[in-house]
Protein backbone atom coordinates (compact mmCIF):
# COMPACT_ATOMS: atom_id res chain seq x y z
CA UNK A 1 0.00 0.00 0.00
CA UNK A 2 2.66 2.41 1.05
CA UNK A 3 4.27 1.84 -2.37
CA UNK A 4 1.42 2.26 -4.52
CA UNK A 5 0.67 5.35 -2.74
CA UNK A 6 4.24 6.93 -3.33
CA UNK A 7 3.67 5.24 -7.03
CA UNK A 8 0.30 7.27 -7.13
CA UNK A 9 2.04 10.49 -5.80
CA UNK A 10 4.77 10.63 -8.05
CA UNK A 11 2.43 10.04 -11.19
CA UNK A 12 0.53 12.91 -9.92
CA UNK A 13 2.97 15.20 -10.11
CA UNK A 14 4.37 14.23 -13.59
CA UNK A 15 1.06 14.65 -14.97
CA UNK A 16 0.65 18.16 -13.18
CA UNK A 17 3.81 19.16 -14.95
CA UNK A 18 3.27 18.30 -18.31
CA UNK A 19 -0.63 19.88 -17.85
CA UNK A 20 1.39 22.94 -16.94
CA UNK A 21 4.14 22.12 -19.99
CA UNK A 22 0.89 22.37 -22.10
CA UNK A 23 -0.04 25.55 -20.63
CA UNK A 24 3.21 27.09 -20.39
CA UNK A 25 3.45 26.44 -24.82
CA UNK A 26 0.20 28.11 -25.35
CA UNK A 27 0.99 30.91 -23.59
CA UNK A 28 3.82 31.36 -25.15
CA UNK A 29 2.02 30.95 -28.86
CA UNK A 30 0.11 34.39 -27.37
CA UNK A 31 2.80 36.10 -26.57
CA UNK A 32 4.45 35.63 -30.37
CA UNK A 33 1.29 37.33 -31.12
CA UNK A 34 1.50 40.55 -28.62
CA UNK A 35 4.94 41.31 -29.96
CA UNK A 36 4.01 41.61 -33.09
CA UNK A 37 1.03 43.85 -32.08
CA UNK A 38 2.88 45.72 -29.74
CA UNK A 39 2.43 49.27 -30.86
CA UNK A 40 -1.33 48.43 -31.86
CA UNK A 41 -2.76 47.86 -28.67
CA UNK A 42 -4.57 50.65 -27.11
CA UNK A 43 -6.40 49.15 -24.20
CA UNK A 44 -5.30 46.40 -22.03
CA UNK A 45 -8.75 44.39 -23.15
CA UNK A 46 -6.58 43.60 -25.67
CA UNK A 47 -3.84 41.77 -23.95
CA UNK A 48 -5.80 39.13 -21.83
CA UNK A 49 -4.31 35.58 -21.59
CA UNK A 50 -4.39 33.23 -18.37
CA UNK A 51 -2.36 30.58 -17.73
CA UNK A 52 -1.36 30.65 -14.39
CA UNK A 53 -2.99 33.65 -13.13
CA UNK A 54 -6.48 34.08 -11.18
CA UNK A 55 -8.19 35.76 -14.45
CA UNK A 56 -6.52 37.56 -17.74
CA UNK A 57 -3.05 39.27 -15.58
CA UNK A 58 -0.82 36.97 -17.47
CA UNK A 59 -1.60 38.86 -20.61
CA UNK A 60 -1.58 42.11 -19.02
CA UNK A 61 1.73 41.62 -17.26
CA UNK A 62 3.57 40.03 -20.29
CA UNK A 63 2.26 43.20 -22.25
CA UNK A 64 3.67 45.55 -19.68
CA UNK A 65 7.29 43.54 -19.71
CA UNK A 66 7.46 43.65 -23.08
CA UNK A 67 6.60 48.00 -23.38
CA UNK A 68 9.14 48.13 -21.23
CA UNK A 69 11.79 45.79 -22.68
CA UNK A 70 12.52 43.90 -19.23
CA UNK A 71 14.14 40.96 -19.81
CA UNK A 72 15.14 39.59 -16.31
CA UNK A 73 12.22 40.31 -13.77
CA UNK A 74 13.11 41.12 -10.44
CA UNK A 75 9.36 40.46 -8.37
CA UNK A 76 7.24 40.30 -5.11
CA UNK A 77 3.98 39.08 -4.72
CA UNK A 78 2.15 39.01 -1.34
CA UNK A 79 -0.66 36.83 -1.39
CA UNK A 80 -0.21 33.59 -3.68
CA UNK A 81 -1.91 31.13 -1.73
CA UNK A 82 0.36 28.01 -2.73
CA UNK A 83 1.71 29.68 -5.59
CA UNK A 84 -0.21 27.60 -8.54
CA UNK A 85 -2.60 30.26 -9.58
CA UNK A 86 -0.94 34.06 -9.04
CA UNK A 87 0.76 36.63 -10.90
CA UNK A 88 4.10 35.96 -11.36
CA UNK A 89 4.02 32.31 -11.74
CA UNK A 90 4.14 32.47 -15.31
CA UNK A 91 6.95 34.70 -15.25
CA UNK A 92 8.93 32.32 -13.22
CA UNK A 93 8.44 29.17 -15.70
CA UNK A 94 9.11 31.17 -18.66
CA UNK A 95 11.59 34.42 -17.82
CA UNK A 96 14.76 34.73 -16.21
CA UNK A 97 13.81 36.11 -12.63
CA UNK A 98 14.24 36.97 -9.14
CA UNK A 99 11.23 36.83 -7.15
CA UNK A 100 9.73 36.89 -3.30
CA UNK A 101 6.16 35.81 -2.83
CA UNK A 102 4.96 36.31 0.35
CA UNK A 103 1.77 34.36 1.92
CA UNK A 104 0.77 32.28 5.08
CA UNK A 105 -0.61 29.75 3.29
CA UNK A 106 0.15 26.43 5.59
CA UNK A 107 3.74 24.56 4.61
CA UNK A 108 3.93 26.67 2.11
CA UNK A 109 7.60 26.30 0.98
CA UNK A 110 7.05 22.71 0.36
CA UNK A 111 3.68 23.23 -1.62
CA UNK A 112 5.80 25.41 -3.68
CA UNK A 113 9.02 22.68 -4.42
CA UNK A 114 5.87 20.11 -5.18
CA UNK A 115 4.72 22.17 -8.45
CA UNK A 116 7.75 24.56 -9.14
CA UNK A 117 11.26 22.87 -10.88
CA UNK A 118 12.88 25.27 -8.27
CA UNK A 119 16.33 25.26 -9.61
CA UNK A 120 15.13 26.98 -13.01
CA UNK A 121 15.26 30.58 -10.90
CA UNK A 122 15.71 32.44 -7.75
CA UNK A 123 12.93 32.13 -5.67
CA UNK A 124 12.64 33.34 -2.14
CA UNK A 125 9.82 32.00 0.17
CA UNK A 126 8.10 34.28 3.41
CA UNK A 127 5.45 32.19 5.04
CA UNK A 128 3.76 34.48 7.17
CA UNK A 129 1.26 36.82 7.27
CA UNK A 130 1.89 40.65 6.04
CA UNK A 131 1.29 43.82 7.56
CA UNK A 132 1.82 47.75 8.07
CA UNK A 133 4.24 47.44 10.71
CA UNK A 134 6.42 43.99 9.24
CA UNK A 135 6.50 44.85 5.28
CA UNK A 136 8.87 46.95 5.07
CA UNK A 137 11.30 44.93 7.15
CA UNK A 138 10.77 41.62 5.29
CA UNK A 139 11.42 43.03 2.00
CA UNK A 140 14.62 44.98 2.97
CA UNK A 141 15.58 41.40 5.12
CA UNK A 142 14.99 40.09 1.82
CA UNK A 143 16.29 42.88 -0.26
CA UNK A 144 13.58 43.59 -2.63
CA UNK A 145 13.20 47.56 -0.97
CA UNK A 146 14.06 48.64 -3.78
CA UNK A 147 14.83 48.87 -8.05
CA UNK A 148 11.95 46.24 -8.40
CA UNK A 149 10.17 45.27 -12.04
CA UNK A 150 6.56 44.15 -10.61
CA UNK A 151 5.02 44.26 -7.04
CA UNK A 152 1.18 42.36 -6.97
CA UNK A 153 -0.17 42.68 -3.93
CA UNK A 154 -3.53 40.58 -3.20
CA UNK A 155 -4.48 39.76 0.72
CA UNK A 156 -7.85 40.03 1.06
CA UNK A 157 -7.76 42.22 3.71
CA UNK A 158 -5.54 45.23 4.98
CA UNK A 159 -3.97 45.58 1.59
CA UNK A 160 -4.92 49.40 1.41
CA UNK A 161 -2.87 49.97 4.45
CA UNK A 162 0.60 47.58 3.58
CA UNK A 163 0.28 49.84 0.02
CA UNK A 164 0.65 52.99 2.48
CA UNK A 165 4.02 52.30 4.32
CA UNK A 166 5.31 51.00 1.49
CA UNK A 167 7.86 53.49 -0.46
CA UNK A 168 7.06 55.92 -3.26
CA UNK A 169 8.61 54.09 -6.34
CA UNK A 170 10.09 50.83 -5.63
CA UNK A 171 8.95 49.11 -8.47
CA UNK A 172 7.74 50.08 -12.30
CA UNK A 173 4.73 48.15 -11.70
CA UNK A 174 2.18 47.48 -9.82
CA UNK A 175 -0.63 44.76 -9.28
CA UNK A 176 -3.15 45.95 -6.50
CA UNK A 177 -6.43 44.02 -5.64
CA UNK A 178 -9.38 46.00 -5.03
CA UNK A 179 -13.07 45.28 -4.07
CA UNK A 180 -15.07 46.72 -6.88
CA UNK A 181 -18.52 46.02 -3.98
CA UNK A 182 -17.24 49.27 -2.64
CA UNK A 183 -18.14 51.24 -6.03
CA UNK A 184 -16.46 53.84 -7.91
CA UNK A 185 -17.05 56.75 -6.29
CA UNK A 186 -16.28 56.11 -2.39
CA UNK A 187 -12.80 56.36 -0.75
CA UNK A 188 -12.99 53.26 1.99
CA UNK A 189 -11.16 49.93 3.05
CA UNK A 190 -11.53 47.16 5.57
CA UNK A 191 -10.30 48.24 8.56
CA UNK A 192 -6.82 47.74 9.46
CA UNK A 193 -6.75 44.53 11.65
CA UNK A 194 -3.74 42.51 12.02
CA UNK A 195 -4.35 39.04 10.17
CA UNK A 196 -7.76 40.09 8.97
CA UNK A 197 -10.13 37.71 8.00
CA UNK A 198 -13.19 38.86 5.22
CA UNK A 199 -15.56 36.13 6.47
CA UNK A 200 -14.52 36.23 10.39
CA UNK A 201 -15.15 39.96 10.07
CA UNK A 202 -18.57 39.80 8.48
CA UNK A 203 -19.92 36.37 7.10
CA UNK A 204 -20.73 37.50 3.81
CA UNK A 205 -17.24 38.12 2.96
CA UNK A 206 -17.75 41.56 1.20
CA UNK A 207 -15.64 43.43 3.07
CA UNK A 208 -12.07 42.98 1.88
CA UNK A 209 -9.20 45.32 0.19
CA UNK A 210 -10.08 49.16 -0.40
CA UNK A 211 -12.34 50.59 -2.98
CA UNK A 212 -10.60 51.50 -6.51
CA UNK A 213 -11.02 55.33 -6.24
CA UNK A 214 -8.69 54.97 -2.94
CA UNK A 215 -6.27 52.75 -4.66
CA UNK A 216 -5.74 55.32 -7.11
CA UNK A 217 -5.65 58.70 -5.13
CA UNK A 218 -2.60 56.59 -2.84
CA UNK A 219 -0.89 55.41 -6.46
CA UNK A 220 -0.99 59.35 -7.67
CA UNK A 221 0.66 60.16 -4.59
CA UNK A 222 3.41 57.94 -4.64
CA UNK A 223 3.70 58.80 -8.60
CA UNK A 224 2.23 56.09 -10.27
CA UNK A 225 -0.52 55.81 -13.35
CA UNK A 226 -3.45 53.67 -13.44
CA UNK A 227 -3.82 52.17 -16.60
CA UNK A 228 -6.83 49.72 -16.19
CA UNK A 229 -8.14 46.53 -14.85
CA UNK A 230 -8.24 42.80 -15.43
CA UNK A 231 -11.95 41.25 -17.42
CA UNK A 232 -12.90 40.57 -13.88
CA UNK A 233 -12.61 43.98 -12.64
CA UNK A 234 -10.74 43.00 -9.17
CA UNK A 235 -7.33 43.72 -10.15
CA UNK A 236 -5.82 47.06 -11.07
CA UNK A 237 -2.52 47.91 -12.86
CA UNK A 238 -0.15 51.03 -12.33
CA UNK A 239 2.96 52.00 -13.92
CA UNK A 240 5.57 54.21 -13.00
CA UNK A 241 4.75 58.10 -14.60
CA UNK A 242 8.21 58.61 -15.60
CA UNK A 243 7.79 55.25 -17.88
CA UNK A 244 4.59 56.00 -18.90
CA UNK A 245 5.66 56.91 -22.65
CA UNK A 246 6.67 53.06 -22.95
CA UNK A 247 3.45 52.04 -23.34
CA UNK A 248 0.57 53.16 -26.54
CA UNK A 249 -2.36 53.08 -24.48
CA UNK A 250 -5.37 55.64 -24.16
CA UNK A 251 -5.06 56.22 -20.43
CA UNK A 252 -8.72 55.73 -18.62
CA UNK A 253 -9.98 59.21 -17.26
CA UNK A 254 -10.14 58.34 -13.31
CA UNK A 255 -13.17 60.68 -12.75
CA UNK A 256 -15.46 58.12 -13.46
CA UNK A 257 -14.50 54.65 -12.43
CA UNK A 258 -17.94 52.60 -13.06
CA UNK A 259 -16.58 50.40 -16.03
CA UNK A 260 -13.73 49.40 -13.59
CA UNK A 261 -16.47 48.45 -10.76
CA UNK A 262 -19.00 46.33 -12.80
CA UNK A 263 -19.10 43.51 -10.12
CA UNK A 264 -18.50 40.55 -12.66
CA UNK A 265 -18.24 37.67 -10.38
CA UNK A 266 -19.69 36.35 -7.01
CA UNK A 267 -17.30 35.46 -3.99
CA UNK A 268 -19.90 36.53 -1.00
CA UNK A 269 -21.59 34.00 1.16
CA UNK A 270 -25.01 33.77 3.00
CA UNK A 271 -26.30 31.10 5.22
CA UNK A 272 -27.70 28.99 2.71
CA UNK A 273 -25.22 30.15 -0.75
CA UNK A 274 -21.62 29.26 -1.08
CA UNK A 275 -21.70 31.96 -4.25
CA UNK A 276 -23.92 35.13 -3.58
CA UNK A 277 -24.67 38.30 -4.98
CA UNK A 278 -24.87 41.74 -3.46
CA UNK A 279 -28.25 41.53 -3.50
CA UNK A 280 -28.43 38.41 -1.82
CA UNK A 281 -26.87 39.64 1.03
CA UNK A 282 -28.10 43.39 1.09
CA UNK A 283 -30.30 42.58 4.32
CA UNK A 284 -27.70 41.34 6.25
CA UNK A 285 -25.12 44.07 6.14
CA UNK A 286 -26.87 47.02 8.09
CA UNK A 287 -24.08 46.87 10.79
CA UNK A 288 -21.31 46.06 9.02
CA UNK A 289 -18.62 49.09 9.22
CA UNK A 290 -15.42 49.91 6.34
CA UNK A 291 -13.05 52.74 7.60
CA UNK A 292 -13.87 55.82 5.84
CA UNK A 293 -10.36 57.58 4.22
CA UNK A 294 -11.48 61.03 3.69
CA UNK A 295 -13.70 61.19 6.83
CA UNK A 296 -10.45 59.23 8.87
CA UNK A 297 -13.38 56.66 10.88
CA UNK A 298 -15.63 53.85 10.71
CA UNK A 299 -18.50 54.18 9.37
CA UNK A 300 -21.78 51.77 8.74
CA UNK A 301 -21.35 50.33 5.15
CA UNK A 302 -25.09 50.42 4.60
CA UNK A 303 -24.90 54.27 5.50
CA UNK A 304 -22.93 54.94 2.52
CA UNK A 305 -23.91 52.02 -0.02
CA UNK A 306 -26.35 54.31 -1.35
CA UNK A 307 -23.29 56.14 -3.66
CA UNK A 308 -22.26 53.08 -5.23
Amino acid sequence: MIIKKIFRKILDRLFLRKFDDIKIQKGQIFEKHLITDLKNIKNLNQTYFKVFSQDTEDGIIQYLLKSLNIQTVKFVEIGTQDYSESNTRYIYETMRCEGLIIDPYPELEKKVNKILRVWKNKLKIHNDYINPENINEILIQNSFNSDLDLFSIDIDGVDYWVLEKINPKISKIFIIEYNPYFGSKLEISAPNIKKFDRFKYHSSGICWGASLKAIINLMKKKGYTFLGSNRLNCNSFFILNELLDKVKLNIPMTDNLSEFTEVKFNVLRTKDKKYASFLDIKNDIKNLEVFDLIKNKMVKFDEISKDI
